[in-house]
């Protein structure tokens, strides 16, 4: 079984002029991560804007994605839902077409207390054998997985990881010491690109992140220079990567990233409505931030 370890990027789902889905877009963007060396590639999530896909968009995606991908880096599917028949239903479509893990976000809107989300999480391993990573993002969901009910994740087999976007240190540090205890091979990634550095440095294992659409091999950078212990390398590329960190999510993800890749040339489109295109006076902000970092994929000296 895949361990997760490394820098795996949440790859954006770029869409056409007309709002379809954008096949040779979507097939360039890989490549450029397959050549920027990312360790792999999770797509259908939050960046993905996974609500908005039509479930023959969702196909399509991974299908793609199975093709262009050497098998080496592992395909990540986002397949979560706020209904675990559903769940279910995404993550053998994902396990069919070729997945190697699916990322499951907690069930959003319903608000499931504990027992509900441990329920969700243990009928869906029984329902697949794909290995799952669980995805803790309360400010999108609305329900915090705390570290009671990640226990008795983590003894679940098939459960391999989690994704951990709660964006509070301490609740991320308080993961890792439990799973330390618990199942030392379980991995800890970070969905919160300027707490790279510090989740990895506490014992975590990396990131899915959204600044790597833009500068994979500087994302993968920090993540290696932190696990080999480089700590002057890695803080030297994490203040050098924080302004754009924070230009990133100045609005919604995927907003400031899809107008990030726009401005450098690369595919990705407009986002899908309920989300809009970005605020002007953001908009300008992001470009002057954007500029000194050159073209994508081009930057090694950092």
């Amino acid at each position: 079984m895949i361990r997760l370890k490394g820098a795996y990027t949440a790859l954006v789902t770029p869409f056409t002029a007309e709002d379809a889905l954008d096949q040779e877009g979507l097939r360039t963007l890989i490549d450029l991560q397959i050549k920027a060396g990312i360790d792999g590639i999770v797509v259908m999530g939050s960046t993905g804007e996974s609500p908005t896909l039509s479930s023959e968009e969702r196909q399509q995606i991974v299908q793609i994605t199975r093709e262009t991908l050497p098998k080496e880096i592992p395909l990540i599917v986002g397949t979560g839902h706020s209904s675990t028949k559903q769940t279910i239903a995404n993550t053998l479509q994902a396990e069919k077409l070729g997945a190697d893990m699916a990322l499951v976000v907690a069930p959003y809107y319903n608000k499931p207390t504990p027992e509900g989300v441990y329920q969700h999480y243990s009928t869906l391993a029984r329902a697949t054998s794909l290995p799952l990573i669980v995805y803790n993002s309360p400010g999108r969901t609305g329900t915090q997985i705390s570290v009671e009910t990640a226990k008795r994740l983590v003894s679940l087999p098939s459960i391999v990881g989690m994704k951990e976007s709660s964006g509070n240190i301490s609740h991320t540090s308080d993961m890792i010491e439990m799973v330390r205890q618990e199942r030392p091979e379980f991995s800890i990634l970070t969905g919160d690109d300027p707490l790279t550095l510090a989740t990895v440095g506490l014992g975590g294992q990396g990131v899915i992140s959204v600044i790597s659409n833009l500068l994979p091999d500087l994302v993968k950078a920090l993540v290696w220079s932190t696990l080999e212990d480089d700590m002057s390398t890695a803080q030297e590329l994490h203040y050098f990567l924080m302004p754009l960190i924070r230009a990133l999510f100045l609005e919604s993800n995927p907003i400031p990233i899809k107008a990030a890749l726009a401005l450098q040339g690369l595919p990705g489109g407009k986002c899908r409505l309920p989300l809009c295109e970005m605020q002007p006076e953001n908009h300008r902000m992001l470009e002057i931030i954007l500029e000194p970092f050159g073209s994508p994929y081009s930057i090694r000296s950092k």
